[in-house]
């Protein structure tokens, strides 16, 4: 081993191992809450505690976490000790139909009121009929018609005397009335008329003419008589009914005298009634001709207005409600008008709103995946205003967005009570930050679920005991501690550290599931550590055809990874891909070529639009590395180009850069290789090795390429030395690593994995500023002041070439 080359690492460090005897004799009862998360809890227990005023909740990290599980549970807890809020109930205001009254009422009462009413209407068309129909009241009436019949014939007889005693006859017709003369008891014929004298006759005329002004004077003051007549009649159908009617109203007055929101209801009801007397019994006369013609449901207007829409029901509840919306579009939310197709046009009432989850989440609280809200058009806006404005209005899309030129309903709106939460990842909430003004200020408090549990020993009994209550809870077969300690292995493997488990509950559900299907068909009354591992790979191996089809093309030699001999200028980086919800490392061959020039390191992926941001500036600290270590006091006249052979995609991200660096010294001191070894890792401008991300897959992609070809012994990979807590290696890498015959080693400085690769000693600076002579660095810089001298020279000789004569005026 060459001096200052790091050493691999053993077995033990290269995975943390879960001791089974942490769960032995935990048993199923498990853990009754989500471990972990404390900053998040706190922040759910503040919005809880908060009126509506206080703000409402955002619950922000990625699915899996025991987002929904942690707030349901703090909600069932908190609304426990609420009331439950009111009924709500829409209602006909008769003076405008357009704008339906809400009656909020306590529990219970909505749906007894909707019964009363229901009643009352069937109850108010035989009462009325019964009362209509009375003895009493017939007799008062004919009386009344009478009174108006005699007055008309006491005028008609006083004019029918008066013209008896000039022999006229009073002759009643169809069409009124008839003067005619008469002899002796008889109507003058026409004909016998004519043959009187003229004399004779005009005196008959004149006198018929003033009897008809007088028939006429007589009868003038008949229609004040009939007007009188019917204010009569009026006022006995008022009373009649008021008698009829009032009884019945009057039982529920006493039913709800504590209740003054629907007293004045049913005043308003009463008043209603009487003035569609007319309409009652018709509907009386019509069910005797047909009786069972008409349901309540199918009653015809003037009675639906008595009906009452319960829209909310809390009858029966115990506390305060939680709701969740899964389809959160914007009648679902804020409540809807229906409407029915009659004779080709759509019609609607009172009787046909809807409402919304706000409204059942009024006095409580509600819940909504903030993405599935943001889809939905004015879903999020609708939201926002009803919480602005803390109350509920129910309108149409449409109308929302002031373009409805129609003509509906416009229910009252009812106060809004409610505490809102909204589930969604970091990303979307930082967006809402940004993009909207109105967000912070409605929803104040943020609860921030880890993605990982910082975790001891400890911590690791805890998490195993919800693993097992996980088990449990679904219905698996009981875990044995074995296959709890490899279920917490794997959520240090997720988590990608080995003092972090992953916070990823539903993964872990997931896999107890599947090693419960293979427990199963094995016949096992447990679950096992095998069951477990197995349902790993299997998982692996469903989602690997990729990762696999790159090994085979490996393999096949189609793209060009060695992993035995030596090069200059050759090295084998590590990237990761992650397709979906699995990621693999994939070896890439890294070349480097030099000569001199002018001090510039060439990224050809960047050149070619291939590489990304930060790729490139892991290419510029890879220059300022090399200007610092090597050409303090000269120029750096080196013009170097860097490539990912065989790279067709974007390559981004600064992991390799020190692998980059490693084939750039190689390719300047023209040391070999070994090309056993593979890199990862980013450096700084000061030559340390800083850590990244995917350390366990860029192994194991290495190591099985090795694998599939021979393990020689020679082979391994270089890690930052910052990278060794992340190391949670599968099986496959730590049996090849027991037997000597595959490595990892640590590396914190450039010096240590150059000295490594190549097999050189590095060299430092003696007491003259210069690297001993033969040692890798001594080679680099030497050649590095090589270019530089050679630049110089060819400066000068470019000088004399470019000068230019003087001329005689000159001169």
């Amino acid at each position: 081993m060459t001096e200052g080359a790091p050493q691999a690492l053993a077995v033990a460090a290269l995975r943390r191992r879960v001791d089974p005897a942490l769960f032995a004799g935990t048993g199923r009862g498990g853990l009754a809450g989500l471990i972990g998360h404390e900053r998040a809890k706190e922040a759910i227990e503040l919005a809880l505690a908060l009126p509506m005023a206080g703000g409402h909740l955002f619950l922000m990290g990625n699915r899996g976490t025991g987002r929904r599980r942690t707030l349901e549970r703090a909600l069932e807890r908190v609304a426990a000790d609420r009331p439950p809020g009111t009924d709500l109930c829409y209602v006909s205001d008769f003076r405008d139909p357009r704008c339906p009254r809400a009656l909020q009422l306590r529990p219970g009462l909505g749906r007894r009121l909707a019964a009363d009413m229901e009643r009352l209407v069937e109850d108010l068309a035989d009462a009325l009929k019964a009362a209509f129909q009375n003895e009493e009241h017939r007799t008062r009436r004919q009386v009344i018609e009478e009174e108006l019949k005699e007055r008309q014939e006491e005028a008609v007889e006083a004019v029918e005397k008066e013209a008896r005693s000039k022999d006229i006859a009073l002759l009643r017709a169809p069409t009124g009335f008839l003067f005619a003369p008469i002899r002796e008891g008889k109507v003058i014929e026409p004909d016998a008329f004519q043959e009187l004298p003229e004399e004779e006759r005009k005196a008959i005329t004149q006198t018929i003419e003033e009897l008809q002004k007088r028939l006429q004077a007589a009868l003038a003051a008949a229609p004040s008589w009939m007007q009188e007549t019917r204010a009569q009649l009026r006022a006995l159908n008022d009373e009649t009914a008021a008698l009829a009617v009032g009884h019945l109203i009057a039982r529920l007055r006493e039913a709800y005298r504590d209740e003054p929101t629907i007293t004045a209801y049913l005043d308003a009801v009463e008043a209603d009634v009487r003035g569609h007397i007319g309409v009652f019994l018709g509907y009386a006369e019509a069910q005797e001709q047909q009786p069972h013609s008409a349901s309540i449901e199918e009653l015809p207007p003037p009675f639906r207005r008595y009906r009452v829409n319960l829209l909310i029901d809390r009858e029966g509840a115990a506390h305060a409600p939680v709701c969740y919306e899964d389809q959160p579009v914007f009648e679902r939310l804020l409540g809807r008008i229906e409407q029915r197709a009659e004779m080709g046009t759509l019609t609607t009432d009172f009787l046909m709103i809807r409402p919304g989850a706000l409204h059942c989440a009024n006095g409580g609280f509600l819940y909504l995946d903030a993405q599935k809200l943001l889809q939905r058009p004015l879903a999020y806006e609708g939201l926002k205003r009803a919480l602005l404005a803390r109350e509920l209005r129910i309108e149409s899309p449409l109308a929302a967005m002031g373009v409805l030129a129609t003509q509906t309903l416009e229910p009252e709106p009812v106060p809004l009570d409610v505490n809102v939460a909204l589930l969604g990842d970091r990303q979307l909430y930082y967006l809402l930050s940004q993009a909207d003004p109105e967000f912070p200020d409605l929803f104040k408090i943020v609860a921030d679920f880890d993605d990982e549990i910082e975790t001891a020993d400890a911590g690791l009994e805890a998490f195993g005991r919800q693993v097992e209550a996980l088990a449990a809870t679904h219905g698996f077969r009981p875990l044995e501690p074995a296959a709890i300690a490899a279920c917490l292995e794997d959520a240090l493997r997720r988590a990608g550290d080995i003092e972090r488990l992953s916070a990823d509950i539903d993964s872990i559900v997931d896999l107890l599931r599947e090693a419960d299907h293979i427990a199963g068909k094995e016949g096992a009354a447990t679950i096992g550590a095998a069951h477990v591992q197995a349902a790993i790979e299997a998982r692996e191996r469903r989602l690997a055809r990729l990762r696999d089809r790159t090994l085979e093309r490996i393999d096949e030699g189609t793209v060009s990874i060695a992993t035995d001999g030596e090069e200059v200028g050759v090295i084998n980086g590590l990237a990761v891909l992650q397709l979906g919800g699995f990621a693999f490392g994939r070896p890439s061959r890294i070349t480097a070529v030099v000569r001199m020039g002018a001090g510039r390191v060439v990224d050809i992926e960047r050149e070619a639009k291939l590489g990304g941001p930060l790729h490139a500036k892991g290419m510029l600290i890879l220059q300022g590395y090399l200007a610092a270590t090597f050409a303090p006091d000269f120029p750096l006249a080196l013009s170097a180009s860097l490539v990912f052979e065989q790279s067709y995609g974007g390559v981004d991200g600064d992991s390799a850069s020190s692998t980059e660096l490693y084939a750039l010294l190689s390719a300047l001191a023209q040391a070999h290789i070994h090309q056993g070894l593979a890199v990862t890792g980013s450096v700084n401008q000061k030559g340390d090795v800083q850590a990244i991300g995917g350390v366990n897959e860029k192994i194991e992609g290495f190591f099985d390429v090795c694998a599939a070809r021979g393990l020689t012994g020679r082979q391994g990979v270089l890690i930052p030395a910052t990278n060794t807590r992340h190391l949670m290696l599968a099986p496959r890498v730590l049996e090849a690593v027991a037997a000597g015959r595959f490595a990892v080693y640590p590396v914190r400085r450039i010096e240590e994995g150059i000295a490594l690769l190549t097999g050189v000693e590095v060299g430092s600076r003696g007491a003259d500023g210069r690297f001993p002579e033969g040692s890798l660095y001594g080679r680099i810089e030497s050649r590095l002041r090589a270019f530089a001298e050679a630049q110089r020279r060819f400066g000068k000789a470019g000088d004399r070439d470019a000068k230019p004569e003087r001329s005689e005026d000159e001169a």
